[in-house]
């Protein structure tokens, strides 16, 4: 199976002058709930020794995590990666899943665009995880990390360098019972979370059902949610992003989601 063992440049001709400001890392916000604690500390310990893990970083890292399989976590990492580029960051990709979706995503992406401007991709396992996100958080405004469907001690250190964790849910009871491993690994961490509701069927009664569920967790449920499209589907198969299909449903809501991103890291 196809698996990059190196990090690879996607970004041609190095980086622009004309960097967009760097989004504040520092103070994010947790959803308002009594199991929350009221802020976060500096980074330290062991994550701030690692080499590369400089707590002084630039760049914003945003973890994907969830327990549970199919839930979209490799189409969400995509595609926010695509629209975030879009808007002018510059943006990392880590892949630390071993079936390496994300990364032949990327390798597709630089097949077709001949470099994947604004992008760059590496892939880490566990025990490298601190020091490739230090090394990319010093280059980039943004580091997206995809994670294993896994919620264990091999995830904490993706979700300890992290100042935001995105959990994908897909509109399930059994996606919901999954999530609660990794709010739960979220919270001992100390690093705010937030639920994106992905291959929702609008309309629906269990899409209405799960949503009211996962608003009773400990966690933000963000007001977009990433629908049940054949476009997130395709376009990943090809290396593009639902955006680049053109004006549809699927831009709208993918720029909805990056809004309500973006404001989570800025938060107080």
């Amino acid at each position: 199976m196809f698996r990059p063992a190196f990090a690879v440049r996607g970004r041609a001709g190095g980086r622009a002058d004309a960097k967009p400001p760097v989004v504040p890392r520092r103070g994010i916000g947790y959803a308002a709930s009594q199991h929350e604690p009221a802020a976060r500390p500096e980074r330290s310990g062991a994550a701030a020794a690692q080499p590369g893990a400089d707590s002084d970083m630039s760049g914003t890292v945003i973890t994907i995590a969830q327990q549970k399989g199919g839930a979209g976590k490799t189409t969400l990492a995509a595609n926010l990666a695509v629209t975030l580029a879009r808007a002018g960051r510059s943006v990392a990709l880590i892949d630390t899943d071993p079936q390496g979706s994300l990364g032949r995503w990327f390798m597709m992406r630089v097949e077709d665009t001949g470099g994947a401007p604004g992008m760059e991709f590496s892939t880490a396992s566990a025990w490298g995880v601190s020091y490739e996100i230090g090394k990319l958080a010093n280059a980039h405004d943004i580091v997206i990390v995809d994670t294993p469907p896994k919620a264990d001690s091999d995830l904490r250190p993706a979700l300890r360098a992290a100042d935001l964790i995105l959990v994908p849910v897909a509109s399930s009871q059994v996606d919901l019972w999954a999530t609660e491993g990794v709010l739960d690994l979220a919270r001992r961490e100390r690093v705010p979370a937030r639920i994106v509701m992905t291959r929702a069927r609008t309309g629906t009664r269990l899409s209405q059902e799960v949503a009211a569920t996962a608003a009773e967790m400990a966690a933000e449920v963000l007001q977009a949610a990433i629908a049940n499209r054949v476009v997130y589907a395709r376009t990943l198969g090809l290396g593009k992003g639902a955006a680049e299909a053109g004006k549809g449903p699927a831009c709208t809501e993918l720029a909805a989601l990056t809004d309500e991103v973006l404001a989570a890291i800025a938060a107080p």
